[in-house]
């Protein structure tokens, strides 16, 4: 039995649609073949650098390419920072991979044949705590 993909529906923004029903009433009205209006096209490149090209593109049904290349490079990621928007991070911070000291702290370890081991830790990295562990669970029975 061939299975059926179910995709969430799309939520076309307002502004998206109307555009789409002006652009379908010049496409209505139009002689064949004549290009689209630059009027449309900015309208179409404004909403694209703020929803993306590919979406904007598929929802209005214009070439994607076109309209990418009426939208600024800087302006072509989608949900991009608005007044009203989040802001894209432009650093993020790594932490670093050096594991501060455990001030004071007990572990208890159980084997699954019944063997116990209990820690009582003061001032210890974590990297020797799992080196102790590991060597725990490593144990010949």
């Amino acid at each position: 039995m061939k299975s059926k993909r179910v995709t969430a529906p799309h939520v076309i923004p307002a502004e998206i649609q109307e555009l789409s029903r002006q652009i379908e009433q010049w496409r209505s009205t139009r002689p064949h073949r004549m290009p689209m209006p630059e009027p449309l096209w900015t309208m179409a490149a404004n909403l694209a650098a703020q929803y993306g090209v590919a979406q904007v593109s598929r929802f209005l049904r214009v070439d994607y390419y076109s309209l990418k290349e009426r939208v600024p490079p800087e302006e072509r990621h989608p949900m991009k920072t608005r007044e009203s928007g989040p802001a894209l991070p432009t650093f993020i911070e790594i932490p670093s991979l050096t594991a501060p000291a455990v001030s004071e702290c007990s572990i208890e370890l159980e084997q699954p044949r019944g063997q116990r081991m209990r820690i009582h830790v003061k001032g210890a990295v974590l990297p020797d705590l799992v080196a102790l562990t590991r060597t725990f669970w490593g144990m010949k029975r």
